[in-house]
């Protein structure tokens, strides 16, 4: 089982970011965290690196479900969805699949909620 969904488009890094923003809203998340990799990267090692962010997407009925369910869910919150640039002057977008990550825990009240997430986050994808 793969633990990512993804999709390389021929846009510009900013469009990428706008779309998957706007996607993400469109199924109900909201992004909680950006992570500018290539910026900490530069601040803190001093090195280059491409254009990389880490958007930390939450759907709040659905993060309160799964907490509700299991209370050390927090741990696995918020959905990872990174932006990055490629070769070719292309433009991947990732999502984590959730039912890859909720193998690893034993709560099977937690099946029914990663799997919506999951078909929420797979349209995010299929949809830029």
């Amino acid at each position: 089982m793969s633990y990512y969904f993804s999709k390389r488009l021929n846009i510009t890094f900013d469009e990428a970011l706008k779309r998957v923003t706007e996607e993400l809203k469109n199924e109900g998340f909201g992004v909680l965290t950006e992570i500018d990799v290539k910026k900490t990267l530069k601040n803190k090692l001093d090195v280059d690196f491409r254009n990389y962010k880490i958007l930390g997407a939450c759907n709040p009925p659905f993060a309160y479900r799964a907490l509700e369910a299991e209370d050390r869910i927090g741990l696995m919150l918020p959905c990872n969805v990174i932006v990055q640039e490629r070769d070719g002057n292309e433009v991947e977008v990732s999502t984590i699949d959730p039912m890859a990550s909720m193998q690893a825990i034993d709560n099977p009240d937690l099946r029914g909620v990663a799997e919506e997430v999951r078909d929420k986050l797979k349209r995010v994808i299929d949809n830029l």
